[in-house]
């Protein structure tokens, strides 16, 4: 969320800044109730002022005219209510700004390709789709997800199931021993004001699946990244720089409505209702938020080198990056099925958009309170790395050989096959 007393320094650039996130906002309403808000403020504080003069003066003549300011003072103080709600429903809406390093563009198709690392293998037989080689080896059941709860679900069964749960287990250790996370197992419902915090809320409601709990209590969610809820281990807080960086890693279920994708990827697991995915998130200090960004990257493409998986980076244009995000890197592996790379990991600087929203702050060496930046990145999505796998490893009789490095959270197997 955006400061006004920021906004107001510039206001022309700021504009400018967000036209190139191809958003929708009234930005004269903004400016106007801006104003409208600033001269209520002036006009309280000189009837206030006024009011404290009479009562000093104990002049009985004036108590009439007291009596009429504290009406006037009732009545400002309802309409700035008014206007502040308004200005709080337009800023709440407005995404982050673009960092200078990121490319103008308006889709995916403005995207720009960093790197790419890793072999893409060849067969001497015609790759099979994940789903294909899931169901031969009859360890992926989608019917039957169908059948007990509905489309975009899946069954994950016997040696896949333990696969599934290798990867997460293995990108835990290497995140935990190697990069340097604290691990956290989370609540997987957030409230309102924690969705607010990290940009969910309100813009992105829809996407959301929304729990009912008792009358009267306050509104929850399932989390649709564990990003919503590590973010606002910080909520609230003035800490002291020492404390910094923080970083946190958590291995969660996710849940999204995928409102916006329909007829997008229906076949498979690459665009799921429910799926696993280990979450890195750090909280630095305000100016170290880029420098993050690149450790918290390779952290993510570290993993798809280990399992020796065919990748590339991109840094995503202004049109396509996330609402919270001034910079973005995805991270796409290689699909010999589709022959193209998808998306596996999304790694994001936010500045201190979300913390704003969520009031984390700081005290600097000089005992000044900052805003916190933070960060977050997918270490990386389970099922895609779980879809990876299959299609990259896979052998002409339909087995999967397993990435070394998984071999031992699986019992040292080194084959998948229906036998």
């Amino acid at each position: 969320m955006h400061n006004l007393k920021e906004i107001r320094k510039d206001f022309e650039a700021f504009i400018k800044a967000l036209k190139k996130r191809s958003t929708n906002v009234d930005f004269k309403k903004l400016k106007d109730l801006d104003i409208q808000n600033r001269e209520f403020i002036q006009k309280k504080e000189t009837l206030e002022k006024e009011k404290k003069d009479i009562s000093k003066s104990k002049d009985k003549s004036l108590f009439a005219r007291s009596k009429e300011i504290s009406s006037s003072i009732e009545k400002i103080s309802e309409q700035q209510k008014k206007i502040k709600s308004d200005l709080n429903d337009i800023l709440s809406n407005i995404p982050n700004i673009p960092h200078s390093d990121v490319p103008d563009g308006k889709n995916e198709e403005d995207n720009i390709e960093i790197k790419r690392s890793g072999n893409i293998p060849k067969f001497d037989f015609n790759p099979k789709s994940h789903y294909e080689l899931g169901e031969k080896l009859q360890m992926l059941d989608f019917d039957l997800a169908t059948k007990t709860t509905g489309s975009r679900f899946v069954f994950v069964k016997n040696k896949l199931a333990l696969l599934e749960r290798a990867i997460s287990n293995f990108m835990l250790d290497i995140h935990t021993t190697k990069n340097g996370y604290e691990e956290v197992s989370p609540p997987l419902l957030a409230n309102e004001n924690t969705m607010f915090g990290t940009g969910q809320l309100p813009k992105f409601e829809n996407d959301q699946f929304e729990v009912k709990t008792d009358e009267g209590s306050e509104r929850k969610f399932l989390i649709p990244t564990a990003e919503v809820i590590l973010t606002n281990i910080i909520k609230d807080k003035i800490f002291d720089k020492k404390n910094l960086p923080m970083r946190f890693v958590a291995s969660t279920p996710c849940f999204r409505k995928e409102a916006g994708s329909y007829g997008k990827d229906t076949k498979g697991m690459i665009r799921q209702h429910q799926f696993y995915k280990v979450e890195l998130v750090s909280i630095v200090e305000q100016n170290k938020c880029l420098e993050e960004l690149e450790r918290m990257t390779d952290s993510a493409t570290g993993i798809l080198d280990l399992l020796e998986l065919p990748y590339r980076k991109i840094i995503l244009c202004s049109g396509d990056m996330g609402f919270s995000a001034e910079k973005t890197y995805d991270i796409e592996v290689w699909l010999p099925s589709e022959n193209k790379y998808r998306e596996i990991s999304s790694c994001s600087s936010c500045s201190t958009f979300q913390a704003v929203r969520m009031k984390a702050r700081y005290k600097d060496q000089n005992n000044e309170i900052l805003y916190a930046g933070t960060l977050n990145g997918s270490g990386l999505a389970v099922g895609r790395t779980l879809i990876a796998i299959l299609e990259n490893y896979q052998q002409k009789d339909g087995s999967i050989s397993i990435p070394k490095i998984l071999r031992p959270y699986m019992n040292n197997l080194e084959k998948i096959s229906i036998n």
